[in-house]
């Protein structure tokens, strides 16, 4: 998996790999970039396309950011609290030259969300109060303009999927199995799609 992880950095020219919990605290939690293999499983369902636009919380270094618009050419926003963090995805953009991909050094608390985003990317990246405000802006947005809406939600945490599963208007459109992508036999190793009603 490790030459996997290499290889597609190659390819987008880019540097994404490894661990940083510098900045971690009890609401922002440590960079950890999502796999390539479960990036390509996500892919594979056709939920992001070049009309979408994508919104990365806690997008780190931009892999996700990168893969997404080299792939399906959709708009990527890739929202980092941390600027050391962000400032390592400005310099992947540099090298990747890929145009329609940005990022934005902000706490997600602050972030107003767009009226045209469609797809929300999420690897738990924060706690379940961060979380809250962020669904409030979602559910503000789509008030204002009604369209299809998916929230993507990474090896979820227990307290993501309860809140999710309390909160009105979302529903649970698709559980995508990672599980067979790697060795341990973890029941949090997934991605969960949820349809904004």
């Amino acid at each position: 998996m490790q030459n996997l992880e290499q290889e597609y950095d190659k390819i987008l020219n880019i540097k994404t790999s490894g661990r940083d919990d510098t900045l971690s605290d009890l609401t922002n939690f440590p960079y950890e970039a999502t796999p390539y293999l479960v990036l390509e499983r996500l892919l594979e369902c056709n939920y992001i396309s070049k009309k979408d636009l994508l919104i990365d919380f806690g997008c780190g270094k931009g892999r996700v950011d990168f893969f997404f618009s080299s792939n399906t050419k959709c708009k990527s926003i890739g929202i980092e609290f941390s600027k050391i963090l962000y400032d390592r995805a400005i310099k992947n953009k540099e090298s990747s030259n890929l145009n329609r991909v940005e990022f934005i050094n902000t706490d997600a608390k602050d972030y107003q969300i767009p009226d045209d985003s469609t797809r929300f990317y999420f690897f738990n990246p924060f706690s379940i109060d961060v979380l809250k405000i962020i669904l409030k802006r979602i559910n503000e947005s789509y008030k204002k303009t009604k369209r299809e809406i998916l929230l993507f939600f990474y090896y979820p945490s227990k307290q993501y999927i309860e809140l999710l599963n309390e909160e009105k208007g979302y529903i649970l459109k698709d559980k995508i199995s990672t599980m067979d992508l790697f060795l341990l036999n973890d029941i949090r190793e997934n991605i969960l799609v949820y349809e904004k009603k």
